[in-house]
């Protein structure tokens, strides 16, 4: 009795132009989900196509790493491309969820609002966030992208890039200003980000927002993704002192997330 293979999900309405063959990709990826490994007749006969059609795609998913051939049983399994895409993904749900009891510490001692952000090209993306109980207060950020080069967390992560990694981000002289206040050209940042590496910290001063500072320290122990912690506070309760002491703590905060994340 032929073995019956699980049906393909699909989530909303159809694109309105469909390619058939990256279709057929994706559904020889989500079945490789479903079994162990897949026969070139497992794949044909889940796609309906013919199975000089089947060896073609799994040839191209196997150039890209998405899938192995086994030698003995010539059967194929998830590559090393499918792999690394699956444990980055995991390493990023782990990575906040371990560190949120790192982050609820922080925003209760400090009474401010938390982030965690990582780099993503040009952006900084804020993957969690714990708002300060204060009536006045910075709002959170979770899910939310931004500018590197206008938040103090991106300016933490941009920081800890090569001279050429950072040309290669900002091609441009001119960059994008959220603020009066944000940097406006390239020549400024890296002047910015070289005092981020002898300070070891970055701040900002309404770049991102105006009435929002910030301050930020990159983490050492993740180079994939790139991640760093800051904390938020209205621009008039950022005095010197109040600075001094939000950044001893977050500096523990940080050193304590680099071992729990080694």
């Amino acid at each position: 009795m032929t073995e019956a293979l699980p049906p393909t999900p699909n989530y909303g309405d159809s694109p309105q132009y469909p390619i058939e063959s990256v279709d057929n990709a994706l559904r020889v990826l989500l079945l490789l989900g479903e079994q162990p490994k897949l026969r070139l007749t497992d794949v044909s006969r889940y796609l309906g196509v013919a199975s000089s059609t089947a060896h073609r795609l799994l040839a191209m998913l196997q150039y890209r790493g998405f899938v192995r051939q086994d030698a003995a049983t010539r059967s194929y399994v998830p590559g090393p491309t499918l792999d690394g895409l699956a444990f980055g993904v995991l390493r990023r749900l782990d990575v906040r969820t371990r560190a949120r009891p790192v982050l609820e510490r922080l925003n209760t001692d400090l009474g401010e609002t938390v982030h965690l952000g990582r780099l993503e090209g040009g952006s900084v993306h804020f993957i969690d966030s714990l708002e300060s109980a204060r009536a006045l207060r910075v709002g959170g950020r979770l899910g939310m992208s931004m500018p590197a080069h206008c938040t103090s967390t991106g300016k933490a992560l941009l920081a800890e890039l090569t001279e050429d990694e950072l040309l290669r981000v900002y091609p441009d002289e001119d960059l994008v200003q959220l603020t009066p206040h944000s940097i406006g050209t390239r020549t400024a940042l890296l002047a910015t980000l070289a005092d981020v590496r002898a300070r070891g910290y970055a701040s900002s001063m309404e770049e991102a927002e105006e009435g929002v500072s910030s301050v930020a320290v990159a983490l050492h122990s993740t180079r994939s993704p790139r991640l760093a912690i800051n904390v938020s506070v209205p621009v008039n309760r950022m005095t010197d002192v109040t600075q001094e002491a939000v950044l001893g703590r977050l500096t523990e905060a940080a050193d304590e997330l680099d071992h729990l994340l080694l």
